[in-house]
């Protein structure tokens, strides 16, 4: 059986834990929790993944697969069931590639603020983190149609688990103020069973050595 290394907080790792669920994969892949922090390399999973990042996945003839948009390809070629999340539309994936981007901004963002010690903190990055996410959140407000009109793809999934994040580590940056549209596509894509399945939770943070 495939083993994904996994985290109840890494949206990454959501994303592909979505597909899974999607293409009714969920079952047929073990997960392990492996601490992938972004403050402290793993020795273990550098063994698998010279990266040390998750997701990680562990195919049965030995070789692996990383990065969430490679893991979910592997899903949606797998597995004829669920929603085809890489239609030949190139806007799936160019909208896969902005979700992926607005994670790209939350993590560096989290790390900034939260992880990194406080006299090494930058107010001025912070700024720019947080321009970042109101530019991409407004594009999306007239970028609802567009998704609305199309079934449900990678695209979607990744900008869903992207605006999840955003209430799992910056909800006080409230990006549903004035985006009535995106809020409500967002709620509409929270209620899908494979999002339920796969809520973000807060787990220990791994020491340094």
């Amino acid at each position: 059986m495939p083993l994904l290394h996994w985290s109840p907080r890494s949206p990454y790792v959501r994303k592909v834990m979505v597909a899974l669920h999607e293409k009714g994969l969920a079952g047929s892949v073990r997960t392990v929790r492996t601490h992938a922090d972004p403050m402290i390399p793993h020795e273990g999973l550098m063994a698998v993944n010279p990266l040390s990042k998750i997701p990680t996945l562990e195919l049965d003839d030995g070789s692996v697969l990383f990065d969430s948009h490679v893991i979910c390809r592997w899903a949606d070629r797998t597995s004829v069931s669920g929603p085809h999340l890489f239609p030949e539309n190139p806007m799936a994936e160019r909208d896969e590639a902005l979700g992926t981007g607005l994670l790209d901004i939350a993590l560096p963002w989290l790390v900034e603020t939260r992880l990194r010690p406080e006299a090494q903190r930058s107010a001025e990055l912070a700024a720019v983190y947080r321009t970042k996410m109101n530019r991409v959140t407004d594009w999306l407000e007239g970028h609802v149609p567009a998704l609305e009109a199309r079934p449900f793809d990678i695209g979607h999934l990744s900008i869903g688990v992207a605006l999840s994040y955003l209430d799992f580590r910056f909800d006080a940056e409230n990006w549903r103020a004035g985006r009535p549209k995106l809020a409500e596509w967002h709620a509409g894509f929270a209620a899908r069973p494979s999002v339920d399945a796969t809520t973000f939770r807060d787990d220990p943070r791994p020491q340094a050595a």
